[in-house]
């Protein structure tokens, strides 16, 4: 064989790896992303959206997350301040 057919040869070689090798990691690429897009979407659907809950002194509804929590037997209020917590707990039966 002559030296250009060797050269020619091992050149040839040489792309063919080189494009075997961009395909795999194209391959593993591309199903990382869908991985990751698809643990995105599940995340997303498993979101739990925050729940509105009513103060029930003035009645104004607020993010729960948000609101002045008080429990009292048993049972948990929700108030949209300080303020309607302590007027809440002045008055001993309280509005409900």
């Amino acid at each position: 064989m002559s030296p250009q057919r060797l050269f020619l040869l091992a050149l040839l070689l040489y792309i063919a790896w080189r494009l075997l090798r961009s395909l795999i990691r194209d391959t593993i690429t591309q199903k990382a992303k869908d991985q990751l897009r698809k643990e995105s979407e599940q995340a997303d659907k498993t979101t739990v959206q925050d729940i509105l809950v009513e103060d029930p002194v003035c009645r104004t509804l607020i993010p729960k997350h948000q609101a002045v929590r008080l429990r009292q037997d048993g049972k948990t209020y929700y108030f949209c301040s300080d303020s309607c917590c302590d007027q809440f707990t002045g008055e001993p039966g309280g509005k409900e």
